[in-house]
């Protein structure tokens, strides 16, 4: 039999890397838990990295392993939530209309007044929709990509398309946690999805 006799066996490689990349997964979970309860509690300017460790029970070296600091572990508590959200339709092969999970997303937003409050007097509310804004266009132009009613709309279009209705609902969400969140997050669903299918005539 050739080969090297120290090579350890494909199973047994693949069940390391996977049980490594669980813990990986749970570290960043256990960060990420605890950065948003301390954000319940106080200012996102306050809080500390030896807060977040402390409150995860999880090491420093570990952290900066991760990590650069508090706010990369902010930013990817965002991106995960928009890569949820913007690719759910797409992970149960949702065959409705709808471009994007707005309900639930309004209906997530609503329910997390103290966080969104709190991205807003640490002036990162802005940054966030930023990012939402290249997240939603994206998922937007493969939900159109895949609809089979665009006969009369250049494939080329599709880009600028998605960026727009993209945009459309950034401004729509403003608007909505603006004025309270009084409107249904069903209610927002509908109208945004009238005004895309409206726009796509």
């Amino acid at each position: 039999m050739s080969g090297n006799p120290h090579a350890k066996p494909l199973e047994l490689v693949s069940a390391r890397q996977y049980d490594s990349d669980l813990r990986t997964r749970r570290t960043k979970q256990r960060l990420g838990s605890a950065l948003m309860t301390l954000i319940s509690e106080k200012p996102i300017d306050d809080i500390t990295v030896r807060e977040v460790l402390e409150r995860a029970g999880v090491g420093r070296s570990t952290f900066y392993l991760h990590f650069r600091d508090k706010n990369d572990l902010l930013l990817c508590q965002l991106e995960q939530f928009l890569e949820t959200m913007s690719t759910i339709l797409i992970v149960r092969k949702d065959t409705s209309r709808r471009v994007l999970p707005v309900a639930e997303m309004f209906d997530h937003v609503g329910g997390q007044n103290k966080l969104w409050r709190a991205l807003s007097d640490a002036g990162r509310l802005h940054d966030f929709f930023d990012i939402a804004e290249l997240y939603f266009a994206r998922a937007i132009e493969q939900r159109l990509a895949g609809a089979t009613r665009l006969h009369n709309v250049p494939k080329s279009e599709l880009p600028a398309r998605a960026c727009a209705f993209a945009g459309s609902l950034i401004s729509l969400l403003r608007w909505w946690i603006a004025r309270g969140a009084k409107e249904s997050p069903a209610s927002i669903d509908d109208l945004f999805h009238r005004m895309v299918w409206s726009g796509m005539k």
